[in-house]
């Protein structure tokens, strides 16, 4: 049976077909498994050696000082690097690429750029860069020897040499150079906004009368009541002094503030002509000095009495008003009808409420002789002129 098989077998296949058709067979299996085992090869190498490809830069933006159009601006542009950077290579910053509408961009120099990362020289060396522009772009050499770290890239421009675009709109701040990464950012151009908006003025100036034994920062002391409109000294005894005062109040918005002034209409003068003369024996003195008395000389009327004023406002002789004391005051006799005396002043808004700013208390003191003629109608009147300077 088994002659008989072989027979029948060989019949229609000879033996050499059946072996060629074995051997392609064979050929094409080996084939296959050649291929199969190539493609994981390189399967395996790709996932190995994986391909050296650009990046993005990444947290990329630029802020602009000003962003009016065709104004000077400085830009600060920021952006995160994944890898580090080795020099040499060139890291270019290119303003709006697809024109030159950013100005002043080829007048800058290492003095107009600052940066954390970077140190800027005029010539390369170990871990410095250099800067040369275009029309266009800033390019910062990255010498060789020199890294920039991943992290964080800081370039600053600085003297407002870059001039914004004339036109409002969009446009493109791009990174790139030979360093391996690259990004695009975007600055805006827009108009600016002008504000207006007024403020009105505003000045009030009060005068109010002031208690028996009231102290004034100069130590001044009261030895009567006043009122806002009213000095009653009533009658004074020869050889001692007697003292009326006033409270000054000023608010205002003023921006330069207020000067307060004041003088007389008149010595004090009786209906006889009897005069009390003003500070000191009628010398009508502008320094103030501490207060003296009369001298009391026979035959000369100017010595028989005399009426001053003193002011406890410290910053008046700051300003260039006199200075009237204030550890121990100081008084003064310049506002006669020709003259007129800095008594309150500040150079700025006040409160009305603030000692040396808004509120000052002057006082008022006279001081006769046994000389001084007797009368009892002693009068004149005392003008505040208070001045705002907006």
């Amino acid at each position: 049976m088994l002659e008989l098989k072989k027979r029948k077998r060989s019949k229609g296949f000879p033996l050499n077909h059946m072996i060629s058709r074995k051997i392609r067979k064979d050929l094409s299996i080996a084939a296959s498994a050649a291929l199969i085992v190539s493609i994981f090869a390189w399967t395996t190498l790709i996932h190995v050696f994986p391909v050296a490809r650009a990046v993005n830069l990444t947290s990329v933006s630029d802020t602009l000082t000003d962003s009016r159009p065709g104004f000077g601006a400085n830009h600060t542009i920021t952006y995160t690097n994944s890898t580090s950077t080795v020099g040499p290579v060139t890291i270019v910053y290119t303003f709006d690429p697809a024109s030159s509408l950013f100005g002043g961009i080829g007048s800058v120099t290492i003095n107009d750029v600052t940066s954390t990362q970077m140190s800027f020289a005029a010539a390369c060396s170990g871990g410095k860069v250099t800067l040369s522009t275009s029309t266009t772009a800033l390019t910062v050499n990255v010498c060789s020897g020199t890294t920039l770290a991943t992290g964080t890239i800081t370039l600053k421009t600085l003297n407002s040499k870059i001039t914004n675009p004339t036109s409002t709109g969009s446009y493109i701040i791009r990174i790139g150079g030979t360093q391996p990464n690259s990004a695009d950012t975007r600055v805006a151009i827009v108009n600016g906004v002008n504000v207006t908006a007024a403020v009105a003025t505003t000045f009030t100036f009060t005068v109010a009368g002031l208690a028996t034994s009231t102290s004034l920062g100069n130590t001044a002391t009261t030895t009567g009541a006043s009122t806002s409109t009213t000095l009653p000294f009533g009658t004074i005894a020869p050889n001692s002094h007697a003292e009326l005062a006033q409270q000054l109040n000023v608010t205002t918005n003023a921006e330069n503030g207020y000067a307060v002034t004041i003088h007389e209409d008149q010595d004090l003068t009786s209906q006889t002509g009897a005069t009390i003369h003003l500070f000191s024996n009628a010398n009508a003195t502008s320094t103030p000095s501490p207060w003296t008395s009369p001298t009391n000389i026979i035959n000369n009327p100017l010595t028989y009495g005399h009426f001053g004023i003193t002011s406890d406002d410290a910053s008046s002789s700051l300003l260039g008003a006199p200075n009237f004391g204030t550890s121990s005051a100081l008084y003064a006799g310049s506002f006669n009808p020709t003259s007129t005396l800095t008594v309150m002043t500040w150079n700025g808004p006040s409160d009305g409420t603030t000692q040396n700013v808004g509120l000052t208390k002057v006082a008022f003191r006279i001081e006769i002789g046994t000389l001084q003629p007797a009368a009892n109608d002693y009068t004149n009147n005392l003008i505040y002129v208070a001045t705002p300077v907006f």
